[in-house]
Order: C-alpha cells, then sequence, then structure tokens
C-alpha cells in the first residue's frame, strides 16, 4: 500500500493520471477575412488592433462569466484572431446572447467573425499547441471541422448546436 493510501484506508486505488471527462459546451471563434482586413486597413499582424484587441477581451470577459477555460487563443501580445473555450456543465443555448453580443461588437468595429457553440465531452485543460487545441479531443475536432465549413460558406455567423 502506498504512503499516501495509508492516510486514507478507504482509498487504497492507485491514483489515476488520467484526465476527467465532463459533459460540457466547446466554443470555438475565428475573424473571417483577417489577412485581407489586415492588409486592407495597414495594421500589422503581430500586435494588437481595435478587433483583434476587443476580441481579447471579449473572450477573457466570457470566459470568466462562464467559468470557462480558454483552451488555446487568447494572446493579449499579438491580440486574438481565434479561440477555443470550453465550459463545463453547460448548455450551448444558454450562451446564445452572450456569443450574439460579442458578434455585434465585432461587427460594430467593421469586423467579421464566426462563433460555433457545441454540447461534447471536455477536459478544460489548456493546450500546450494549436495542434492539441485543434484535435485533442473529439468534440474539439467536430467542433473545428463545423468552424471551417461555416467559414466556407460565407462565415460571419453564430452556430448555436441544440
Amino acid at each position: 500500500m502506498m504512503k499516501w493510501a495509508a492516510m486514507d484506508p478507504s482509498r487504497d486505488e492507485e491514483p489515476s493520471l488520467t484526465l476527467k471527462l465532463v459533459k460540457g459546451t466547446i466554443v470555438a471563434l475565428d475573424l473571417d477575412r483577417f489577412d485581407e482586413m489586415i492588409k486592407e486597413k495597414g495594421w500589422s499582424r503581430y500586435s494588437p488592433n481595435i478587433i483583434t484587441g476587443l476580441l481579447s477581451n471579449l473572450v477573457y470577459d466570457f470566459s470568466r462569466k462562464w467559468s470557462g477555460t480558454v483552451i488555446f487563443g487568447l494572446d493579449w501580445k499579438r491580440g486574438t484572431e481565434e479561440a477555443i473555450i470550453e465550459i463545463p456543465c453547460v448548455e450551448p443555448i444558454e450562451l446564445k446572447d452572450d456569443l450574439t453580443r460579442i458578434w455585434k461588437e465585432i461587427n460594430d468595429v467593421g469586423g467579421k467573425i464566426t462563433i460555433i457553440a457545441i454540447k461534447d465531452y471536455i477536459i478544460g485543460k489548456n493546450a500546450r499547441s494549436r495542434r492539441e487545441a485543434y484535435y485533442g479531443t473529439n468534440g474539439r475536432s467536430r467542433a473545428i471541422r463545423l468552424l471551417r465549413k461555416l467559414k466556407r460558406a460565407g462565415g460571419n455567423k453564430v452556430y448555436i448546436e441544440n
């Protein structure tokens, strides 16, 4: 018996090093035609501008409000162009008003953004790379596929899965 198990006699199993999956919502968002927009406006890709700075603040506020984890994308130094957020124990429909507000605020300053929210199992752990963020779980993979599909169809939409 391990030392930690001796402290709690009811626990005689090995500690689990695997992450626990819980039902939740995966939110993926991405600015549409960002490269075209920065060339048109003459902005730098490597420093925040009005749209990426605003999106950084909106993503941060949104994740704090819903106790979510920003898996990937929140970047204060360069500005946020895309983000993946996981929110435990929340249905996608509950997020509709806040996601629509983010969409509206980005559109009001001249940007276009595609946002999706789907229900799936989540881990709630920050990704170490873009690849892990996009393909670390089946739910994230599905969210990214759906986001890309909507962007190819014109983008600038909010999609909430029922």
